[in-house]
């Protein structure tokens, strides 16, 4: 029996595919759970339409996140934190701080979640590097400065 997988399926296949199983399998586990259609004529050309718009979306996010990365390419970022005498600020920097830093500063906004303090804790004042991850393989590395306020 010819399927087309709606979900990704361990040691099958990802979403999408198109595999063959066996009848029982097909017709009594994968296709009432929701994992999978049979693979008739509409259906194969529904999934190839489905393909294309994806690969299409795709470039096109690629596209603007290589646009992004060359805005942010070489920007230091300043934020303010309040600090002891002896450089330690109260409390620390963390990523909410460096997204609304950038989006002040800058006019970019950014997702909290995407940016990364490279395992370092952020507690006294200096120059620091976070890596912003804006799409797969597309990551841009920008340096920020926390200075006492």
């Amino acid at each position: 029996m010819e399927i087309i997988l709606k979900k990704d399926v361990n040691n099958l296949g990802d979403a999408h595919d198109t595999v063959t199983v066996k009848n029982g399998y097909g017709r009594n586990y994968l296709i009432p759970q929701g994992f999978a259609l049979l693979a008739t004529e509409p259906n194969k050309k529904m999934n190839a339409e489905t393909l294309r718009q994806k690969v299409h979306k795709e470039a096109k996010t690629r596209t603007e996140a290589e646009k992004l990365l060359k805005s942010l390419d070489n920007i230091t970022v300043k934020i303010g934190a309040k600090a002891g005498d002896t450089g330690k600020i109260y409390g620390s920097v963390n990523a909410i701080q460096i997204a609304e830093a950038v989006k002040e500063q800058f006019h970019v906004e950014i997702d909290r979640k995407k940016i990364h303090l490279n395992g370092e804790s952020v507690k006294e004042l200096g120059t620091y590097k976070a890596t912003i991850r804006l799409y797969k393989e597309v990551q841009a590395v920008i340096s920020f400065e926390v200075v006492a306020e």
